[in-house]
């Protein structure tokens, strides 16, 4: 075997013996409803929210971004302009869950949630997939006033009505023909 060979085959089974990452959690919802995707952080005492940054993400795309102790939403996906939130009187006991309101068929993704201290660069990354669903479509049934009126020149109806007089007609014959 030549070496480049076992190099090769070395890197392989070194690239998949590494840790992948793995979903933290799964949440479902259906299309307008409002869902909150849970993250969260343990450390001794409060969070220092001045020196904290907590992204959410997914992918590439800025989903949620909060710096500084407030939010900085400037580089946000339009997608989520005015749907996201996050718990800010909770967030200095490290309740870092992001809330999606008005959820649509496209939030349906995987999604980050870093946070990152700014003073010593400890990191903190968990994974949550949602799952959207549409609601399914219910149609109203008619009014009591909708169903009993029949409407004029009805092709539905007309037959029906012009068929009963001439059964009548047959069954009656056919009625003493048998007696």
């Amino acid at each position: 075997m030549k070496w480049e060979t076992a190099l090769w085959m070395a890197a392989c089974s070194l690239l998949a013996s590494l840790p992948r990452g793995q979903l933290d959690t799964t949440c479902h919802a259906f299309v307008g409803e409002t869902v909150v995707l849970p993250c969260s952080i343990t450390l001794p005492g409060e969070l220092a929210l001045s020196k904290s940054m907590l992204y959410w993400q997914i992918g590439t795309k800025l989903v949620h971004f909060f710096q500084n102790g407030q939010d900085s939403l400037k580089g946000q996906d339009e997608k989520f302009h005015g749907r996201t939130s996050l718990f800010l009187d909770q967030m200095k006991h490290g309740n870092l869950s992001l809330k999606i309101s008005n959820v649509q068929l496209w939030d349906d993704a995987e999604y980050s949630c870093i946070y990152r201290q700014t003073e010593n660069y400890q990191t903190k990354k968990s994974t949550i997939k949602l799952n959207v669903s549409a609601l399914p479509k219910i149609e109203d049934p008619p009014s009591p006033s909708e169903q009993n009126q029949i409407p004029s020149g009805s092709p539905v109806d007309v037959p029906c009505l012009a068929v009963l007089p001439l059964s009548l007609l047959l069954l009656v014959p056919l009625g003493l023909w048998h007696l």
